[in-house]
């Protein structure tokens, strides 16, 4: 199985955080193809930065398909132009927001989501709502990071996304926390063990996702919505 996962803003030192967890996840029939979206902006934070990806986001989407992927991961908690991507792909494409929502909806009877920005809030809100689980979704949280903090070597965002959890714990009396953003995969397992509670990433339940749905032979229905393109 080919699994293309693609970082959707600029930022390479993203993109190989993202694919090495996505590759931990992964079975050992898997291939993990990792891309980044050079040309967009080097993070998205916002809507205007959604918008200036999209086209990069398109051409990365267009060459895995070329590429014969099976299916596809966006690795942007955003989940944008997800449904464009659909339109574009055979297989099934997953958005880590959609992913990591409906896994915790799974194993937990709420959840809170702790993303960066305080501008995110509104809308990882609107896409909770989007996806039916905000009655289960205690509240979306920020720690009040850039996303390209998470990037930089000695900063103190780990230690403010674990305390942001820990106050989402107390605060919200939620029984599971979802990462709001793909920059923070790799500290899946140490949030874990410090907070006590099942943290979940979006890159890797995406994976597991991905590779069950292919694995259940299920492609992206070219019925409705989702049908190719009409070519002009």
């Amino acid at each position: 199985m080919k699994l293309v996962v693609i970082n959707p803003n600029s930022t390479q030192s993203m993109t190989d955080k993202i694919i090495a967890s996505a590759r931990a996840a992964a079975g050992d029939h898997v291939e993990v193809i990792g891309r980044t979206a050079h040309g967009a902006p080097a993070s998205i934070e916002g809507h205007f930065d959604e918008v200036m990806s999209a086209a990069h986001l398109m051409r990365e989407v267009q060459q895995a398909e070329a590429s014969a992927a099976d299916a596809i991961v966006v690795a942007c908690f955003d989940d944008p132009s997800i449904g464009a991507c659909r339109e574009i792909a055979t297989g099934p494409v997953l958005g880590i927001c959609e992913a990591a929502c409906k896994a915790a909806s799974m194993i937990a009877t709420s959840f809170t989501v702790v993303t960066t920005l305080p501008r995110s809030v509104p809308i990882i809100e609107d896409l909770v709502r989007k996806y039916g689980l905000d009655h289960q979704c205690r509240r979306v949280r920020s720690a009040e990071i850039p996303v390209l903090a998470l990037e930089e070597p000695g900063s103190n965002a780990r230690q403010q996304i674990r305390d942001e959890i820990l106050r989402a714990i107390d605060e919200d009396k939620c029984e599971a926390v979802v990462l709001g953003c793909a920059g923070m995969s790799d500290l899946t397992e140490w949030l874990s063990r410090e907070t006590g509670i099942p943290v979940i990433d979006g890159v890797t339940v995406a994976t597991k996702f991905a590779e069950a749905l292919v694995g259940a032979g299920l492609k992206t229905s070219k019925i409705g919505a989702y049908a190719v393109p009409n070519k002009k």
